[in-house]
């Protein structure tokens, strides 16, 4: 009888042990998985990430040029003009609010073409505002340039034009421009390929209306135009 007593009480000392030691196990795996887990890289190859929130909403994107996600304005996607790797960010929508690229390739004659821009959109539309760098074997430009966009979203401006081709096409978008829908620059701030120095204002359609610039050779002038380009008046120092 007194054997059979201890032979249950060790069983029990031996279930309360490891009773415990599952519960404390339990315990801290809980508390594991409770907590953000965060992954350090001292270098890594990858061709594209994608950030985004809890609910899987697409914030930013960071590609290579194959890789690079088309343009989705209006929750639809359309072609993307080309591609090149940078990033790309998108709005509480989900649709592309801007972006950064960059690209540059050697021709066969061993000459080279190189872009680079920032670029932030209107919401619901095209870029609004801006920063490029073109260079076409040394004839570079590069500026600050800020556009003004129809309160018409894109989507339903692209829709007009969609599944047109050649002239037909081109005649659209002229219309489309001619009604202040496309959008025009109206305002840059930079150096042309000519070496010059320019503050370009333009109006509603685009049209360069006037210009404070400084010539490569140091020659400053300000010129008004009208809205076919000619000037109308300009102002250089006294001599």
């Amino acid at each position: 009888m007194q054997n059979q007593l201890q032979k249950e009480v060790r069983f029990l000392k031996i279930y309360v042990v490891v009773s415990s030691l599952v519960f404390l196990v339990l315990i801290a795996t809980a508390f594991k998985l409770d907590v953000p887990q965060k992954t350090k890289f001292g270098e890594i190859d990858v061709e594209r990430i994608n950030v985004i929130e809890p609910n899987g909403k697409l914030d930013l994107v960071i590609s290579n040029s194959e890789r690079m996600p088309p343009p989705i304005v209006g929750g639809k996607t359309f072609p993307r003009n080309g591609r090149s790797p940078g990033m790309l960010f998108y709005n509480g929508k989900g649709d592309e609010d801007g972006g950064l690229g960059f690209n540059s390739r050697t021709t066969a004659d061993g000459k080279y073409e190189a872009s680079g821009q920032v670029m932030f959109d209107q919401y619901n539309n095209d870029q609004i505002v801006g920063i490029q760098y073109s260079d076409n074997n040394g004839s570079r430009s590069a500026g600050f340039r800020v556009w003004d966009r129809s309160d018409t979203p894109l989507d339903q401006i692209m829709a007009k034009v969609d599944g047109l081709q050649g002239a037909e096409r081109q005649a659209a978008l002229k219309k489309l421009a001619d009604a202040g829908q496309i959008g025009a620059s109206r305002v840059f701030v930079g150096k042309l390929p000519d070496n010059s120095a320019e503050v370009v204002l333009s109006d509603s359609k685009g049209h360069p209306r006037l210009t404070l610039s400084v010539a490569s050779d140091g020659n400053a002038q300000l010129k008004f135009l009208d809205e076919t380009g000619k000037t109308t008046y300009t102002v250089t120092p006294p001599n």
